[in-house]
């Protein structure tokens, strides 16, 4: 198991037991028959043994019965055997039908779980890690109902049954042939242990491999791959853990193949020995030719369940700590969470409020496992808040901008907006009502939002689209495309909505795919749209572009724009300057820059002052001075040299 102590050392939680049973409990009925056909399967197993030994006391008696009684018991012997045969299926069919059921039932569980998780589990991570506890340990939960809970339940009932009728038969033989277990058993718990610590380095090594191969099969880790020319440094880091499954491989292979063979050599020196004394006791007339062949057959059916059962607690716990390992993600508690009072925000609010609001992100231990991000242990420490009292309002149809330098808090505003986390003080309130007194469906459905990195999942531009809107008709998102200014590209390509996009929607440019997270958001029609760094990381042409599809994304909606780009912002109604959390200025444009506070100065930073007399070097020709230009509006914003 990854980054556990040993499955014997591993400590359970409290109440794991009690879990498991309530996660069955749907499946009690199927649980009750599949053990009544491991039981009738062990049965069977350890009387066809007795008659095939009756068949030989049949034949070696003689008489004039004898023939009709070898048929009859042969016939019976016949019917166990379909019998058994007719068990074996049901078994596998109550077995496949409790295992996928409860396997579906942990995935739909912890998948569900996971997508409401805050934002910063998903930030601390590592998505290999967490798929491989969503694929590996439910695997291994459900073979506690399955393989584990069958083979405890048939190898008790089959090894009481056997050595109960072994010892009526024969205790002289069963004494003799059971001298060697403990030649056997004692290797076979040493090899078990092995297996298993062979089994979980496996496990490590696979979930660091899925780890690595989700990193750098990604487009934006393959493109690093790619611009520090590492492919033969990354090849060769994973041909190094590659080789190492290969060597556990080949080990675990050989210890099983090992294990097996003297499995078989150790139960045939007890059938050696069986038939030794047990032919000899027959010639002395002390037991039957046929008791002797019971026993032997019997004995077949010993080492096995002896075996399996040697080694059971590993099993069991195996089977416990994955069950552990998928609660222990269930036990995170989502931090955004709708009440059960909430109440919808009215349709078409576009009023915003922020009210004396104060945010500090989660620790680590509040929101991330240790085993999910392969440390040994998560910092506990509180970090400083990010806001630190920020009040404003936003009316309807108004723009209002956030700016500020890096880390001033603009960002974390607007996530408190769309709850992708929640205030530790003070109150957002869209349309008079607090956002976490809202219903989640409404509040949704009242904000838009459109990030700097619009993210596109591998999947057709119409599929894209309705993710906002799932009932969209193709009209209504041809209109949202006319809106976002990139429905002539869509038309232009050979599929058109039908356009797979690629890995988030690298198969177009950034401003191609700013425009259709527009359109997205537009065919959602929100009342207040969130705009955060949306031009950040687009070149002057691709701005213009998406500025078109904004003005009219904007248009008659209330609008919260995040900008790093001054320019972008220009035209608000109000500018808010962020600092250290807390809003430092507040006012139009001209108004700041008039100032000459904070806002003014990083407006200088990017549009150097028109006054900067020219600049010169050794060469006593001055360097050209330029007027510098906003490639949106087209505005001369200053000379800059």
């Amino acid at each position: 198991m990854r980054d556990q102590e040993t499955v014997d050392k591993h400590r359970l939680t409290r109440g794991t037991a009690r879990r498991i049973v309530a996660f069955a409990r749907p499946y009690r009925a199927d649980i009750s028959v599949f053990l009544v056909t491991v039981v009738l399967a062990a049965v069977i197993g350890v009387a066809t043994p007795v008659l095939a030994g009756d068949v030989i006391n049949a034949i070696t008696g003689g008489g004039p019965e004898a023939g009709s009684v070898v048929v009859r018991l042969a016939l019976f012997i016949a019917g166990l055997a379909v019998a058994d045969a007719l068990l074996q299926l049901a078994q596998r069919w109550f077995s496949a039908r409790i295992g996928e059921g409860i396997i579906l039932d942990l995935r739909s569980r912890v998948y569900d779980h996971v997508q409401r998780m805050p934002l910063q589990f998903f930030s601390r991570t590592q998505t290999g890690a967490l798929v491989s506890r969503l694929n590996n340990d439910v695997l291994g939960a459900q073979r506690a109902f399955t393989s584990t809970l069958s083979g405890v339940v048939s190898n008790v009932i089959q090894l009481v049954l056997t050595a109960a009728v072994m010892f009526t038969l024969s205790w002289q033989i069963t004494a003799l042939s059971l001298v060697l277990l403990p030649i056997f058993i004692l290797p076979a718990r040493r090899v078990g242990r092995r297996l298993a610590e062979i089994t979980r380095e496996s496990y490590d090594l696979d979930a660091k491999m899925n780890a690595t191969m989700t990193e750098r099969f990604g487009v934006a880790g393959a493109l690093l791959v790619k611009l520090f020319a590492r492919p033969d440094v990354e090849a060769r880091r994973f041909g190094q853990r590659a080789e190492r499954v290969r060597d556990i491989g080949i080990q675990s292979a050989m210890y099983s193949r090992t294990f097996f063979v003297a499995m078989l050599l150790v139960a045939s020196l007890a059938q050696a020995l069986t038939y030794g004394l047990g032919g000899w006791l027959a010639v002395t007339g002390s037991v039957s030719a046929g008791t002797v062949v019971t026993l032997a057959l019997l004995l077949t059916r010993l080492y096995g369940p002896l075996t399996a059962l040697s080694n059971v607690r590993v099993d069991v716990m195996s089977a416990l700590v994955s069950f552990d390992r998928v609660f222990e993600v269930l036990d995170l508690k989502p931090s955004i969470a709708e009440k059960a009072d909430a109440v919808d925000i009215p349709a078409g609010s576009g009023h915003l409020e922020f009210r004396d609001v104060w945010f500090r992100y989660p620790s680590a231990a509040e929101v991330s496992l240790a085993s999910l991000e392969s440390v040994a242990a998560l910092d506990r420490t509180e970090s400083d808040p990010v806001l630190r009292g920020v009040s404003f309002t936003v009316q309807p149809g108004r723009m209002v901008a956030l700016v500020g330098p890096s880390g001033a808090g603009k960002s974390t505003t607007s996530m408190l907006v769309s709850r992708v986390y929640d205030v530790s003080d003070g109150a957002v309130l869209v349309g008079g009502v607090d956002v976490r007194d809202a219903t989640l469906d409404s509040l949704r459905d009242t904000i838009g939002v459109v990030t700097q990195d619009a993210h596109l999942f591998h999947e057709s531009i119409a599929e894209n689209l309705r993710y906002a809107k799932p009932d969209a008709t193709e009209d209504e998102m041809w209109a949202a495309l006319r809106g976002a200014q990139v429905a002539d590209l869509v038309r232009s390509l050979p599929d058109g909505l039908e356009t797979t996009v690629g890995e988030r929607g690298y198969r177009f440019s950034g401003g191609e795919k700013q425009r259709i997270a527009i359109a997205r958001m537009l065919l959602k029609a929100p009342s207040i749209v969130i705009l955060d760094e949306a031009t950040a990381h687009l070149d002057s042409e691709s701005e213009a572009a998406v500025q078109r599809a904004l003005t009219a994304a904007l248009s008659g909606r209330t609008a919260l724009v995040i900008a790093h780009r001054l320019s972008t912002v220009r035209e608000a109604d109000e500018i808010l300057v962020l600092d250290g959390g807390r809003i430092v200025e507040r006012g139009r444009h001209d108004e700041l820059v008039a100032a000459g506070g904070l806002y003014a100065e990083l407006y200088r930073t990017q549009f150097a002052v028109a006054d900067s007399p020219p600049r010169y070097v050794d060469d006593p020709e001055p360097i050209v001075t330029v007027p510098a230009r906003d490639y949106v509006s087209g505005d001369a914003l200053g000379p800059t040299s």
